[in-house]
């Protein structure tokens, strides 16, 4: 659903600029391209299994905190 894609995307934005990470630090972390970032920041995009992986631990989260399971 589009609000809890935002949802994900804010949470990404937000752990992303805490660390000093680029857009395309972010992307070289986990082995996509800057747009896709972009994508799931915008809530654009879901990340696959993969992504979600990589993003909660470039960014030191867990995956339930990055989807919105709980806070962390």
């Amino acid at each position: 659903d589009e609000e809890r894609r935002k949802d994900f995307g804010a949470r990404i934005r937000i752990m992303r600029k805490s660390l000093g990470l680029t857009q395309a630090d972010l992307a070289k972390k986990i082995g996509v391209t800057k747009q896709v970032i972009t994508n799931y920041e915008l809530g654009l995009r879901e990340p696959p299994f993969r992504n979600l992986i990589g993003l909660s631990r470039a960014l030191n989260v867990t995956t339930d905190w990055l989807l919105g399971e709980n806070q962390q």
